[in-house]
């Protein structure tokens, strides 16, 4: 049958429509099955003396310490997605036994707990997870972790081969291995876990152990491996850890310190690379710089070292009473992403430029074989080639302090910047130096809100100072056992007589003498208020001395034991003290009068508002609350409610005016402060504290302030936005160009364009704009972000050409060379070597 032509065109435009189609599902079903094949494939994690070798393959692992319960779960998809940004593959988080189950046999794993929902959203961003089970963690977290009821149990031991804490460690272990099976969460599942760790630093209590210490770990090692998880475990600062376990590194500068692996076998893992230093009340700021991070790094990559883990990559914020003893609410803000998960410039970008650099030497890294040569004292090689190939990197390390040193390598010459390390991919091409910073900077800053901080109507409610409680014991109480976690206050009261004679001595003055170990203490004699003392973070006994006036027959004392949170490591832990030791009366005729042992004492745990919970909205008229009138006496609850600062920014409290208690924002315990502790430099160690968005309402929400000091000044309290909109960039003509500029293809480092240079790059945060050039200067500029002063030298038109490169958008490149600046061709400091410091203010368009 002849078909028509213009028939058979329909025809064939048909079959042709009914092909794709067919074509379509089949390629959609395809990807179904590749997605559903993704989504359940099994990954096998093993390891040899060189990485970990993940589903057959060798990888490099930047990982980054993010602890679950130090943030929201509103603010983890940020948080997470940013580490992605910065570079990191992996996430490393302890487990937090405390917080899982606080009392015996209920376990908890919501809100701040959903460890789970927090596993998945990492792997959602296509990470890898580090779980470190415990069930010992430390982590500046109240009691190592270890919660409270454990110390009751009759006989345990904490962390030694004592049947009680074994029984309990592994039911608990296995209550979340169980939990993380279920969810299919491990590798070999084909979940994002891929390593594991059992116990913390066990190095550091061994030795009180003994035989019985050994045991312990090797009894820990067992239990979990024996469960068969398909993921290799390690012991980070255990350098005896038993087979197949691996031992890890914690430190600032692994690349020297560490020993290596017990065995050729294992790879070089480091658990925690500290990126500064954690706080305690009183202590001034402290931090360390990204340029000894990147130079520990990069020297522990070239010393065959596979994975490092940024402890911590966020901190975050110790809410209510988590911390341990003495420590901050605000928990390692000098990481690459601050207390509220703002990029903390240059850190993060310099750390991020640094992953970049090594990922380029991954094939050398992994497959190459090392040599090291040695030019100088001070200088180091270290390379890495695979035969037969042109596959090469190589590390050139200047170990001194104070001058550049030049080093020949392969034909050719470096300059190497004092104590740092240049980054060769091919041998060839410094593509990155551990000392060169190329990435923005960032100031923060603590604008006041405008809508929260109207007038407060502040109201009182004062706790009763108990005269006299019932005498039970003939010694003051142990204050962890008494106030058993529950509260942080333990009150201890008694009565002694005095004689007549006694009180006429003449000359001399009458002291009340009480040694107490840690943290604060409060002490009314007859009813009078006579002060607090506190002692030292390392928990020495401190003496409260103060004079005072008796009365002949019976006299009252009341004393006020103050906890900051428990101890978080040593051995022993179960057996730690801390309260009032000795009290004593001095200065009597008749010579000392000893009340430690020779008075009944009282006790009571807690205070009233706390019992009532009027620290939250259906507890708030359990008691009657006055207007306050400007002044208070200590042990005062105070409330008030406000709006909810502007903008969708992070927000704060200023505890300005205060002395020292807790914060609740809508019921949620914000944390302790402690604003009267000051550091040697005069201040306060901590002045705001993070009220995270998910506590607050658009308006009317309740503020509650257990303030234990008297005659202070709530009205000081401010709240704050918090932003990083001061941008700043400070960069050396000598810089190497960013290591964005350069691909590996084919096994060789090739540039990504034609036109390598090295540029100042500036990148608002979010949909904000460049709305203001506040400093700019070609020369020799002083200071740092947020502070920058003219040198001696200076382009005099170095603002107008960031402001014609910059204003106005979101992002700027400015090339840093003499012609951008100089266009007149005249240098008037030709020897000075430049340096470009630029700050500029981010901001919104503001509407019509």
């Amino acid at each position: 049958m002849r078909i028509h032509s213009s028939n058979h065109a329909w025809l064939l435009l048909a079959i042709l429509v009914v092909l794709l189609s067919f074509y379509g599902a089949l390629s959609s079903s395809d990807d179904e099955e590749k997605t559903t094949s993704k989504k359940s494939s099994k990954k096998e994690v093993t390891y040899d003396g060189t990485s970990l070798i993940i589903d057959g393959k060798r990888e490099l692992l930047y990982s980054g310490s993010i602890h679950y319960p130090r943030s929201t779960p509103e603010m983890w998809p940020s948080i997470i997605k940013k580490a992605k940004q910065g570079g990191l593959n992996t996430i490393q988080t302890y487990v937090f036994w405390n917080v899982h189950e606080p009392e015996q046999g209920k376990f908890n794993f919501s809100g701040r707990g959903d460890l789970v929902k927090f596993i998945k959203l990492i792997e959602k961003n296509g990470m890898y997870v580090t779980l470190r089970l415990g069930p010992f963690i430390q982590a500046e977290w109240t009691h190592g972790g270890l919660p409270y009821w454990l110390r009751e149990v009759p006989g345990i031991f904490f962390r030694t081969d004592n049947d009680q804490f074994k029984e309990h460690t592994e039911r608990y272990v296995r209550v979340v291995i169980d939990k993380m099976k279920e969810e299919k969460l491990f590798a070999s599942q084909g979940g994002p876990i891929i390593l594991g760790q059992i116990e913390n630093e066990y190095s550091a209590v061994q030795r009180a152990y003994k035989e019985d210490g050994l045991n312990y770990i090797k009894w820990a090692s067992k239990l979990v491996h024996s469960m068969n998880l398909g993921i290799p475990w390690v012991m980070c600062k255990q350098n005896d850890a038993p087979d197949p376990m691996i031992n890890a590194c914690n430190g600032r500068h692994c690349g020297d310190t560490f020993p290596g692996p017990n065995k050729d076998n294992k790879p070089s893992l480091w658990t925690e690379n500290w990126t500064t230093q954690f706080r305690v009340f009183g202590d001034p700021p402290t931090q360390r710089s990204v340029e000894d991070i990147a130079f520990s790094v990069a020297r522990f990559f070239s010393k065959n070292g596979s994975h490092v883990n940024y402890y911590m990559y966020h901190g975050g914020t110790n809410f209510g009473r988590t911390s341990a003893h003495y420590v901050t609410t605000r928990y390692y803000d000098d990481a690459p992403l601050d207390e509220y998960g703002l990029e903390k410039e240059p850190k993060y970008g310099h750390l991020k430029h640094l992953h970049n650099a090594l990922n380029l030497c991954k094939k050398a890294l992994l497959w190459g074989q090392s040599r090291t040569e040695k030019p100088s004292d001070d200088t180091e090689i270290r390379y890495y080639e695979q035969p037969g190939t042109k596959v090469c990197a190589a590390f050139l390390a200047n170990n001194n302090t104070e001058a550049a040193e030049k080093i020949k390598f392969k034909g050719k010459e470096y300059v190497i910047p004092p104590r740092s390390i240049s980054i060769l991919p091919d041998c060839k091409t410094v593509v990155y130096n551990t000392a060169e910073i190329v990435s923005h900077h960032t100031a923060r800053n603590f604008m006041k809100s405008k809508k929260a901080n109207k007038k407060f109507d502040f109201k009182v409610f004062t706790e009763t100072v108990p005269k006299e409680l019932k005498g039970e014991s003939y010694v003051p109480v142990e204050l962890y056992g008494l106030t058993k976690d529950e509260s942080d206050y333990g009150w201890y009261s008694t009565s002694f007589k005095i004689d007549d004679d006694d009180l006429k001595k003449k000359g001399g003055k009458t002291t009340l003498r009480i040694a107490s170990l840690g943290h604060a203490l409060h002490v009314w004699l007859n009813g009078e208020y006579l002060g607090n003392g506190h002692g030292s973070h390392e928990e020495k006994s401190f003496v409260f001395q103060k004079p005072i006036s008796l009365k002949e027959g019976e006299n009252h004392l009341t004393m006020l034991g103050v906890l900051t949170g428990f101890p978080d490591s040593g051995s022993y832990m179960e057996h730690r003290y801390t309260g009032p030791r000795s009290i004593s009366i001095l200065g009597l005729s008749s010579g000392t009068l000893d009340l430690t042992e020779k008075s009944k004492w009282g006790n009571k745990v807690g205070m009233e508002g706390e019992k009532l919970g009027i620290h939250a909205e259906k507890g708030l008229n359990e008691v009657k609350w006055q207007k306050f009138s400007g002044k208070a006496p200590g042990l005062t609850w105070y409330q008030t409610y406000f709006d909810a600062p502007e903008s969708v920014s992070a927000t704060a409290i200023r505890m300005n005016g205060m002395g020292k208690g807790l914060i609740w924002v809508n019921g949620e315990g914000v944390g302790r402060y402690w604003m009267s502790f000051l550091s040697p430099l005069g201040q306060p160690t901590q002045v705001e504290y993070h009220i995270p968005r998910s506590f607050l309402k658009p308006k009317k929400n309740l503020l509650v302030i257990f303030e234990e000091e008297p005659n202070v000044k709530p009205e000081k309290i401010d709240f704050v936005i918090i932003n990083r909109d001061t941008v700043c960039s400070y960069i050396g003509e000598e810089y190497t160009p960013s290591v964005r500029h350069w691909t590996r293809k084919n096994d060789q480092i090739q540039a990504i364009s034609d036109d390598v240079h090295l540029t100042a790059n500036l990148k608002c945060s979010g949909t904000k704009k460049i709305a203001a050039v506040e400093f700019a200067s070609f020369g020799n500029p002083n200071g740092t972000c947020g502070n920058f002063t003219l040198g001696s030298c200076n382009a005099p038109v170095s603002k107008q050409v960031i402001e014609k490169y910059c204003l106005g958008k979101a992002a700027c490149v400015i090339p840093v060379n003499k012609s951008t600046f100089q266009q007149d061709k005249k240098d008037s400091c030709p020897k000075v070597p430049k340096k470009l410091a630029v700050q500029v203010k981010c901001g919104r368009e503001k509407k019509n």
